[in-house]
C-alpha cells in the first residue's frame, strides 16, 4: 500500500453547518460505484487532532479504491472548522451535521460511522436512524461519559479494532469495557500501538470487510 496520505483528486470540499451554528469544513469522495458509505471522525482537537491526522487521511485515501464512499471533517474548533472545543459532547452535533451530508443519490447503501480515537468516542453518542454500524478505531471509551455512549445499547453492529499495545484502551480492558454491550465484536490489530504507524493496510483491510458486512 502506498503510504501516502493525501487524497485522491476526485474530492469535493464542503461547508456543514450544525444546529447550533457551527460551520465545519469537510471533503467528500464519491467512488465511480459506491457499495457502503464512511463518515469519519478524528482524534482529538486538543491534541492536534483534525480531518488531516494520519489514520483518518489513510482511511479517506483507501477506502475509495474499496468502493467506499468516504466524508471526513474538522470537529468544531479544529481544523479549519469555527466553534471551540465542545468536551466531546457538543461534537455530537457534528457528527449529525456530517450525516445530514451525505448525498441523497447515497441513501440506499450502508452507512457506518468509522471513528479513531477520540472520534470513535464521539462517535459512540451518536444512534441516528440512518446508521447501519460503528467501526472504533482505538477507542478511549474514556473521552466521554460512558452514560453518554448510547451506541452500547444499539442493536446494530459495532466493532471494535483495538492495537495489541494501545498505551491509553489495549484488549484486555477494551473487552472488559465493552462486555455487556450489545452487538459488539473486538478485533485485534496485531504489533499496533495507539498512533498505528506501519498499520495502515492492517486497519484499512478492517474497515473495508465490516463495511462490505453491512450490506
Amino acid at each position: 500500500m502506498d503510504d501516502s496520505t493525501e487524497p485522491p483528486s476526485a474530492t469535493s470540499r464542503l461547508t456543514l453547518t450544525t444546529c447550533d451554528g457551527v460551520d465545519l469544513a469537510a471533503e467528500l469522495i464519491v467512488p465511480p460505484r459506491p457499495a457502503s458509505v464512511a463518515v469519519l471522525t478524528h482524534p482529538h482537537p486538543l491534541m492536534g487532532g483534525d480531518m488531516h491526522s494520519p489514520v483518518t487521511a489513510s482511511l479517506f485515501r483507501f477506502l475509495p479504491k474499496s468502493q467506499v464512499a468516504v466524508l471526513r471533517f474538522d470537529f468544531r474548533g479544529a481544523g479549519n472548522s469555527s466553534g471551540t472545543f465542545g468536551e466531546g459532547v457538543a461534537e455530537a452535533n457534528d457528527v449529525h451535521a456530517a450525516i445530514d451530508a451525505v448525498p441523497t443519490a447515497l441513501a440506499e447503501i450502508p452507512l457506518a460511522i468509522v471513528g479513531y480515537s477520540f472520534g470513535a468516542d464521539v462517535a459512540l453518542q451518536v444512534v441516528d436512524n440512518r446508521l447501519d454500524g460503528w467501526l472504533l478505531i482505538a477507542p478511549p471509551l474514556r473521552s466521554v461519559a460512558q452514560a453518554s455512549m448510547a451506541a452500547s445499547s444499539d442493536q446494530r453492529p459495532k466493532l471494535l479494532a483495538v492495537p495489541e499495545h494501545d498505551q491509553f484502551n489495549p484488549p484486555e480492558q477494551a473487552a472488559s469495557r465493552v462486555a455487556d454491550w450489545v452487538n459488539t465484536g473486538i478485533e485485534v490489530v496485531t504489533r499496533g500501538d495507539h498512533f498505528l504507524a506501519g498499520q495502515m493496510q492492517v486497519v484499512t483491510g478492517i474497515a473495508t470487510r465490516f463495511l462490505a458486512g453491512l450490506g
